[in-house]
C-alpha cells in the first residue's frame, strides 16, 4: 500500500502544540492553571 505525500503532520503538529503549552504553564500555579484554561474556554465560540 502506498501512502499519499502530506502536507500536513498531525503528529508533528500536537507535538508542538504540546510542548508550547506545558512551557507557558511550567511556571504557573495550580489555580493560574485553572484561570488560563477557564478564560481560553471563554473567548472559544461555538461552530454554527
Amino acid at each position: 500500500m502506498k501512502t499519499a505525500d502530506k502536507s500536513f503532520d498531525a503528529v508533528k503538529f500536537m507535538r508542538q502544540e504540546r510542548e508550547r503549552i506545558s512551557k507557558e504553564l511550567v511556571q504557573l500555579t495550580n489555580e493560574e492553571i485553572l484561570e488560563h484554561f477557564r478564560k481560553k474556554r471563554l473567548k472559544r465560540t461555538p461552530k454554527s
